[in-house]
C-alpha cells in the first residue's frame, strides 16, 4: 500500500476514532452529544437520539474499514468518511445560519461554539477523504521506513485536527471581569 494512502488512512482514522471515543466515553458523554444534536436545530428534536446513535455507529465503521487491509474496504471507509464529513459541514452551516452557537461536541466535551472554522475543517477533511479514496486503489508497494513515517505523520496530523479547538483557544483573548481596572 502506498505511503500517501497509509498516511491518509491514519489521519482520517484517528480523527474518527477520537470523535467516536469522545462521544461514548465517560459518564453522560453520549447524552451531551444527543443534546448538542438537538440544540443545533437542524433536525426534529425527537430524532436527535437516533441520529446521534447513527453518527456514532458510522464513526466506528469508518475506523474499522480504514484499519482493514483490503483495498475495497478502505475505499469504502474513505467514501463513508467523506459523506459523513460533508453532512456534518452542512449541518453546522445550517445551524449557524439560524444563529445557533451550540458547543462543538465533535470530539466530546467542549465549550467552543460551532463556527465557520468547523465547516472549513470538515470540508478540508472531506477533500482528504476523496484523495484517500483515489490513492488506495492506485497504491503500490511501500518501503517499511516510508510506511512508518507516513502512518506517524497521519497520526500526528489527525491528533492536531482533534485538538485544534483547544489550540486555538490558547490564542483567543481572555475576557476580563467587568469592573476590574488595570493595575489593581
Amino acid at each position: 500500500m502506498g505511503c500517501l494512502a497509509l498516511g491518509l488512512r491514519a489521519l482520517i482514522g484517528v480523527v474518527f476514532l477520537a470523535s467516536f471515543v469522545g462521544k461514548v466515553s465517560g459518564r453522560g458523554a453520549f447524552d451531551r452529544f444527543v443534546s448538542s444534536v438537538r440544540d443545533m436545530r437542524v433536525l426534529p428534536a425527537r430524532s436527535a437520539r437516533s441520529v446521534a446513535r447513527s453518527v456514532v455507529t458510522a464513526e466506528a465503521a469508518v475506523c474499522v474499514t480504514l484499519a482493514t487491509p483490503v483495498r475495497a474496504v478502505a475505499v469504502g471507509g474513505f467514501v463513508l468518511s467523506g459523506v459523513l464529513l460533508t453532512v456534518f459541514a452542512a449541518g453546522i452551516l445550517l445551524s449557524l445560519r439560524q444563529g445557533v452557537r451550540t458547543p462543538c461536541r465533535c470530539f466530546g466535551a467542549s465549550v467552543s461554539p460551532l463556527g465557520p472554522g468547523h465547516v472549513a475543517r470538515n470540508l478540508t477533511l472531506t477533500a482528504v477523504a476523496v484523495v484517500g479514496a483515489v490513492a488506495v486503489p492506485a497504491a503500490g508497494a511501500t518501503a517499511p521506513g516510508g510506511a512508518a513515517l507516513s502512518v506517524l505523520t497521519g497520526l500526528l496530523l489527525g491528533g492536531l485536527v482533534t485538538a485544534l479547538d483547544d489550540i486555538l483557544d490558547l490564542f483567543r483573548p481572555v475576557d476580563r471581569a467587568p469592573g476590574l481596572a488595570r493595575g489593581r
